[in-house]
């Protein structure tokens, strides 16, 4: 699909009525934010400003940037009104489909376009197929987890074009949509967003994802090849329920921390030469993530003091006087070893 650009086109003023709806909206998604947490916060926004802007379907989640060789991907995803399969039959066209090269090529603006008019026909096929006739689409860089994040949105071949007015309320909505998102996952695992969160991941007790990082899409994807992301495999999804718990994914072990109804993963990799017992590395994991030692001895169902001795002989092991150090310690590996999506 060819991207038609607005820049040299100017939106007329927004009416006191559309600001005033715009306002509620943001104030309704302040509000999901809170009381849904992460669970459904981005398709319960997104319905709330289709009352704002109305579309046909939806399709959001994070996405692997524009390679050479290898094709945009989505590894978490949700949806509105489209099937499941939806975003993996997107992925065999994804290598061609020149309107979502064109919006990973300009992250934090907005992309419109309208038609069945990409080059390449097998694209034209999958639009129709879905009724893809107006499409309105946003990226976000996401330096923290190695990946964007997006949003777009369909009308179909009977409904009109989305327009310059719309485009620009779009744009302030999804800012505000990613800001909050980004909170949520920054409180759940407990780290700075501005800090690397690309080997974390947050999960439903189904198994599907709310956040991913890049390097542990990589991790997965190389233990388990032709994973398609934004459910997670099998073998993870059955220990989903036995949390607190650590299990290894090829040379790295992958921690999985409760928190509420999700589930904290967290790809580590010791200091070579380390070795820490699965409990001591649990523990250490849940401390570097922000949790008290009364926190993690509930968790853990241990005595605050067996908590304590487990840190002191991680931190001694791994040569570490703080938990920032610790937490680098523990991920240390991943940085020269480990490729990235």
């Amino acid at each position: 699909m060819q991207t038609k650009l607005t820049e040299h086109t100017r939106a007329a003023p927004l009416s006191i009525a559309t600001l005033q709806a715009f306002n509620r909206c943001v104030l309704q998604l302040a509000c999901l934010a809170r009381e849904r947490g992460g669970t459904d916060f981005i398709a319960d926004g997104l319905q709330a400003f289709r009352q704002l802007v109305p579309f046909a379907s939806a399709w959001w989640g994070e996405m692997s940037g524009i390679s050479a060789s290898v094709p945009p991907r989505s590894w978490m995803h949700g949806r509105i009104d489209l099937p499941a399969s939806f975003a993996n039959e997107w992925r065999y066209v994804a290598g061609f489909d020149s309107f979502a090269h064109d919006t990973l090529a300009r992250p934090g603006r907005v992309l419109r376009d309208s038609e069945f008019t990409d080059p390449v026909e097998a694209v034209n096929v999958f639009a129709r197929r879905y009724d893809l006739y107006h499409l309105m689409c946003i990226t976000f860089e996401l330096p923290e987890s190695g990946l964007n994040f997006f949003v777009c949105l369909y009308r179909g071949v009977d409904e009109v074009a989305f327009d310059l007015n719309e485009e620009v309320v779009f744009s302030a909505f999804c800012d505000h949509l990613l800001q909050l998102w980004r909170f949520q996952v920054q409180d759940m695992i407990r780290l700075d967003v501005g800090s690397a969160a690309s080997d974390f991941g947050v999960a439903r007790l189904d198994g599907s994802l709310l956040y991913i990082g890049a390097r542990l899409c990589a991790a997965i994807e190389r233990e388990v090849p032709g994973w398609g992301g934004s459910l997670l495999p099998p073998a993870v999804i059955e220990q989903l329920h036995k949390v607190p718990c650590v299990m290894r994914l090829g040379r790295c072990a992958l921690t999985l921390s409760p928190n509420a109804s999700h589930v904290i993963l967290s790809l580590e990799a010791p200091s070579a030469g380390v070795t820490l017992a699965p409990r001591e590395r649990t523990a250490a994991m849940l401390f570097a993530a922000g949790h008290s030692y009364k926190e993690i001895a509930r968790i853990l169902s241990l005595s605050p003091a067996t908590v304590r001795t487990y840190l002191r002989n991680c931190y001694a092991q791994l040569g570490v006087k703080s938990k920032v150090e610790l937490g680098s310690a523990l991920r240390s590996g991943l940085s020269g070893s480990e490729k990235t999506v």
